[in-house]
C-alpha cells in the first residue's frame, strides 16, 4: 500500500493506493490500436494476446516526484489519463507510464514493474468532467539535447471511455475498487520513441479552461550486466 498526498480542489489530502493497474491497448478505434502495436513491434515488443489488457504492478511505484532515476537509456514515458478511486469518489490525474523498452521486448509485465509511474499531484473529480469528457486533450513534450518538442497530442477519445474501461477491468462492475489507480492507455508518438532528459505532460479541459500538468527529470543510472 502506498500513501500519496494529492491536491484536490486546493486541499492537500493523503490517499492510500493499494492497487496500481496499467491498462494497455485501450484505443476506441481498432486502426489506432493497431498503429500503436506496430510501433512497439518495430522496437521488438510482442503483439498482445488480447486488447485491452491489464497489468498489475506494485503500488509503491506510483509517485508525484519530479526527479526520477532509471537504469540505462532504454526507458521512456508516455502520457495517460489516470483514474483513482478514493473513498469519496472517482478522480482523474495525468501520468506517464514510463517503461523500460528493452525489457518490454521480452516481457511487458516485467517492463511495467521496472520503472516509477509519475502522476500529477493535482486531481480533478471525475464527476466534474464526465459530461464533457470527450473534449479533454492529452499532450506530452520531451526535452533531448536541450531541445523541447511535442511528443504526443490528441483527444482522450482515442482511448476507451473511463466507465467502459473500468467495466472491462472489473468484469462488468461500474465502480473501480477503492484504493485503485489505473493508467488508461496512450496514443502514438509524433517523433521517435526514446529516452528524454525531461518529460512534461498535460491533460487539458478546454470547456472549463484548466489543465492538469506534471513533469519530471530523468537521471540515467549506469547499466552493468
Amino acid at each position: 500500500m502506498q500513501a500519496i498526498e494529492f491536491d484536490i480542489d486546493g486541499n492537500l489530502r493523503s490517499a492510500e493506493i493499494r492497487d496500481l493497474v496499467i491498462a494497455g491497448w485501450t484505443g476506441r478505434d481498432a486502426a489506432s490500436v493497431e498503429h500503436h502495436i506496430a510501433e512497439l513491434e518495430a522496437i521488438g515488443v510482442a503483439r498482445p494476446r488480447t486488447v485491452p489488457c491489464f497489468y498489475r504492478v506494485g503500488a509503491n511505484l506510483l509517485t508525484t516526484a519530479t526527479h526520477l532515476d532509471f537504469t540505462g537509456h532504454d526507458s521512456s514515458g508516455e502520457v495517460e489519463f489516470v483514474l483513482l478511486s478514493l473513498p469519496d469518489g472517482l478522480f482523474v490525474g495525468v501520468g506517464s507510464d514510463h517503461t523500460d523498452r528493452k525489457v518490454e521486448a521480452y516481457g511487458v509485465t516485467v517492463s511495467k514493474q521496472m520503472c516509477p509511474k509519475p502522476v500529477s499531484r493535482q486531481l480533478w473529480s471525475f464527476a466534474d468532467v464526465e459530461d464533457h469528457w470527450d473534449n479533454l486533450i492529452l499532450r506530452s513534450w520531451v526535452t533531448r539535447d536541450e531541445k523541447t518538442e511535442l511528443y504526443q497530442e490528441g483527444l482522450v477519445t482515442r482511448m476507451l471511455a473511463p466507465l467502459d474501461l473500468i467495466a472491462r477491468y472489473t468484469g462488468g462492475e461500474s465502480k473501480l475498487p477503492i484504493g485503485t489507480a489505473m493508467y488508461c492507455g496512450t496514443m502514438p508518438v509524433l517523433t521517435q520513441i526514446g529516452a528524454a532528459a525531461h518529460f512534461e505532460m498535460e491533460l487539458e479541459d478546454p470547456v472549463l479552461g484548466r489543465s492538469l500538468r506534471h513533469g519530471y527529470d530523468s537521471r540515467e543510472l549506469s547499466y552493468k550486466d
